[in-house]
């Protein structure tokens, strides 16, 4: 609805930190660039008009992390990644942060995903069977993501058949 309407927006794919005490749970959100502030404001849209937020047009720092942003703090040893998976499942941990990595890479890439597809190595990521080189890959993710370099977000999908979308889930 916002590209309709001619705001520049994207999907994000991480965890959010407010349905559940002590857990980051597996979420999508939408960001839209608001020229004023010059930054991309997050919102929670299935959250409007309820009491879980104060204010979830615009996420406070630290209520949605983007798989990137997982990423990188869990690298950092910043979050417990047992903490970070999929509301009422026994999905939790590193591997889903991995996942989640590489879908928001592809969301900011314009081909948003359902959250459930896989594609590249991550079912084996997901298996906990891949190494250093994955997650090296991941690392890069979540430099390019966090930034607005959208010549390297492109350029990193684009040139790795691990990250890009396989034709045969997008027809």
């Amino acid at each position: 609805m916002l590209r309709y309407r001619g705001f520049p927006a994207r999907v994000r794919c991480g965890f959010t930190t407010y349905f559940q005490p002590e857990q980051a749970l597996d979420h999508w959100i939408t960001e839209y660039w608001d020229a004023l502030k010059r930054r991309w404001i997050r919102v929670d849209s299935e959250i409007m008009g309820q009491s879980i937020l104060e204010e979830p047009e615009d996420l406070a720092p630290g209520h949605f992390l983007s798989g990137g942003e997982a990423w990188a703090a869990f690298r950092d040893g910043a979050i417990d990644a047992s903490r970070f998976g999929v509301y009422g499942t026994s999905n939790f941990g590193a591997a889903e942060i991995r996942g989640n990595a590489v879908k928001d890479l592809a969301a900011l890439n314009k081909v948003e995903m359902l959250p459930w597809d896989e594609w590249g190595r991550m079912t084996e990521a997901y298996n906990n069977e891949t190494g250093p080189d994955y997650d090296a890959i991941l690392d890069s993710i979540a430099r390019v993501t966090a930034t607005n370099d959208y010549d390297g977000i492109s350029n990193l999908y684009c040139r790795s058949d691990d990250l890009r979308v396989p034709d045969h889930l997008v027809r």
